[in-house]
């Protein structure tokens, strides 16, 4: 009886310590994403307005900015919880690529910004030093 629990035990670990390999994704990095976004989520507040300030000028963004940095604190904070109670499943449509369509440990939403903090949002090199960045596009 123990023996048959200690085998069902070791194979449900190797089915689940397999599938990344066969996913070729990291449930780590997607639960990493998700408490980021959890975390850095009211930081939108800031962001938001900002961007929208500098498109569209400053009424739009002390007003509609304002607006978008709710809705994208509340979209993060949701997102955020989702990778994380889901973080050792891949999901359709969450490739790690983002022009690819199948299943992975990719974002779910935000696709072309997935952290909150980019290099255009770098702040007094709080997050990324600049002066080290090798790619000509920073």
């Amino acid at each position: 009886m123990r023996f048959k629990h200690i085998f069902i035990g070791l194979l449900l670990c190797s089915i689940l310590f397999s599938a990344p390999a066969v996913q070729a994704g990291d449930p780590l990095m997607k639960l990493g994403r998700g408490v980021a976004n959890i975390v850095f989520s009211p930081f939108e507040l800031l962001i938001q307005p900002y961007d929208m300030a500098h498109e569209e000028g400053n009424i739009a963004g002390l007003t509609a900015g304002v607006f978008y940095g709710v809705f994208f604190t509340v979209s993060r904070i949701v997102v955020g919880a989702a990778d994380v109670v889901t973080f050792l499943i891949p999901l359709p449509g969450c490739a790690d690529n983002k022009y690819d369509t199948g299943w992975g440990y990719g974002p779910m939403a935000f696709r072309d910004n997935p952290w909150v903090f980019d290099v255009e949002h770098n702040w007094g090199n709080f997050f990324y030093d600049t002066e080290d960045m090798v790619s000509d596009r920073y």
